[in-house]
């Protein structure tokens, strides 16, 4: 809970992951590029008492995650979203083994949300089937650009993805995280097209498809998608940290969210490795909408409270302690 002027607001990091990039785990030198790429956007638009050495930041663990998020992080509940990238790592790039044993050591602050591939087809299709009893996913993460064999992505509208969204909506899996956002390297930048989105949500209109990185830097074609599609949210990682460098771009970013999506569809995620939330949330609640942007109206002590934390507590059942939601409004008198 982070505690402002008066003010508390209940704090749900929306996209976390726990890695290994060390050289050991990397399989081939694009696993060194994509790290390299990550530790790049962490030096680039991180205030400098915020950075991290390279060491540190190839492999942190466990210990130094629940004491970043959770004891200096101010944030109360964190969902996995991780990454598995086969093609460039031995074990993968996301800790599957590692995040689901504190996910069962600490059910009351984390959620693991896991991932599928359709090129996989019928066999990750039943592997799905496993995972969703193993780990009782209430949502998975999609990197549809990542390689796999001679293809270098996938789309969500491709005959096999709709196979896999149709078990989702089996299962009870009802949200489906979609890497959306700026291209790492050396996946392609094209395969992270939001266009397929709004076809996929359109067909599967009982699953809420929510955009990491709110389709930056394709953010005007994803927010004219989300304005038709009621079931089309937006994941704040990677745009929050522009609240530092550029933040009349962020205010750029959260205005055009605000005007196509309204506040309940957008969720705070600080990307962590990538950035540590405490500072993203501080600045946040400080932010005001510059005066000469006045297309923008200011926003409100109660829009940064569903951001920050109660869309995606309503998204996912998480219990919202009294006194930290928002208040009740007045009964009209008749």
């Amino acid at each position: 809970m982070y505690t402002k002027d008066g003010e508390s607001y209940f704090i749900v990091d929306a996209h976390i992951a726990l890695w290994d990039a060390r050289p050991a785990n990397q399989l081939n030198i694009h696993g060194k590029q994509f790290i390299d790429c990550f530790y790049d956007y962490h030096r680039n638009l991180s205030p400098e008492p915020e950075l991290w050495p390279y060491e540190d930041y190839l492999y942190y663990g466990g210990e130094r995650l629940m004491k970043d998020l959770f004891e200096d992080g101010y944030v109360d509940h964190a969902i996995f979203q991780p990454a598995h990238l086969g093609a460039f790592y031995k074990t993968g790039f996301g800790q599957t083994e590692e995040a689901f044993e504190l996910t069962r050591r600490h059910p009351d602050k984390l959620t693991y949300n896991h991932c599928w591939d359709p090129r996989f087809e019928q066999a990750g299709l039943d592997q799905l089937r496993r995972d969703a009893e193993r780990f009782g996913l209430k949502g998975v993460k999609l990197y549809t650009a990542e390689w796999q064999g001679e293809s270098r992505g996938y789309k969500l509208d491709d005959p096999w993805s709709y196979r896999y969204l149709e078990a989702c909506q089996e299962l009870g899996i009802r949200n489906i995280h979609v890497h959306k956002g700026p291209t790492i390297r050396p996946l392609d930048r094209d395969a992270f097209d939001v266009a397929d989105v709004d076809h996929a949500a359109t067909d599967f209109p009982e699953l809420n498809f929510v955009v990491e990185h709110c389709g930056l830097p394709r953010l005007e074609d994803f927010c004219w998608i989300a304005t038709q599609e009621p079931n089309v949210h937006a994941g704040l990682a990677v745009a929050m940290p522009f609240i530092h460098t550029r933040p009349r771009y962020f205010a750029q970013i959260i205005g055009e969210l605000r005007y196509w999506l309204g506040e309940d569809r957008i969720q705070f995620s600080s990307d962590y490795a990538l950035w540590t939330p405490r500072w993203l949330i501080e600045r946040f609640v400080d932010f005001q909408i510059p005066a000469d942007l006045t297309e923008y109206p200011p926003i409100t002590v109660a829009q940064k409270k569903k951001v920050l934390g109660l869309n995606a507590a309503a998204m996912y059942g998480i219990e919202v302690p009294a006194g930290l939601g928002l208040a009740e409004p007045e009964p009209v008198a008749v």
